[in-house]
């Protein structure tokens, strides 16, 4: 990663945070970067739910066949009315999705860790909200701490201002870092990178 340190042992770190605090455009900014492996959360998650999966099934037996598209497959918008108005139905979707997400991560990881990568980059907004995240993948999870006029302004930007609504807790957990998502892409960024260094070798 731009030179200045060399690492040996690879680090794993999740940025996690608000609709609007930057985690995706971060994210990418990191990739760039030699012997940097970026990892979509939500990507995962989706892959999980694909026809004659555990997970699958487990959707269907709670939330019912409402949750199905004509073509068999989970439809996004009709799980997220659902699980987004109530914090039980959402709690469920967290447990019986985050089992099978952990379990694809620790593939990822030990593939990267094989390929010698310097650095993995998960993101994942209820990387430091939910109970069931395995913490044990990690070295460190930073949650980008910006304000509400400042997601406000980037979501309306993405055009996508709606996601906004949806509030995000931070769990107090011992991995947990918090870094200001303030200013432009580059210095956070760079803040971040600051933070894994001082993880160390």
């Amino acid at each position: 990663m731009n030179g200045a340190t060399v690492k040996t042992t690879m680090k794993v770190i999740g940025l996690a945070g608000e609709a609007g605090c930057g985690k995706s455009a971060v994210a990418h900014k990191l990739s760039q970067q030699d012997d940097v492996t970026y990892v979509d959360l939500d990507k995962i998650a989706w892959q999980t739910y694909r026809p004659c999966t555990l997970v699958y099934r487990q959707l269907i037996a709670r939330y019912g066949n409402q949750i199905l598209r004509s073509d068999g497959e989970i439809s996004r918008g009709k799980l997220g009315r659902i699980v987004f108005s109530d914090a039980k139905a959402l709690d469920d979707l967290n447990a019986i999705v985050h089992p099978a997400v952990n379990n694809h991560l620790q593939r990822i990881i030990e593939n990267e860790k094989a390929r010698s990568t310097e650095l993995v980059v998960v993101e994942g907004a209820l990387l430091a909200s939910s109970p069931y995240v395995d913490d044990s993948l990690f070295d460190v999870v930073i949650w980008l701490e910006a304000t509400q006029k400042t997601r406000t302004q980037r979501l309306r930007t993405a055009g996508r201002a709606k996601h906004g609504e949806r509030r995000v807790p931070r769990l107090e957990r011992s991995n947990v870092v918090t870094v200001s998502a303030e200013g432009t892409v580059d210095h956070i960024a760079d803040q971040i990178l600051e933070v894994v260094r001082s993880l160390g070798h």
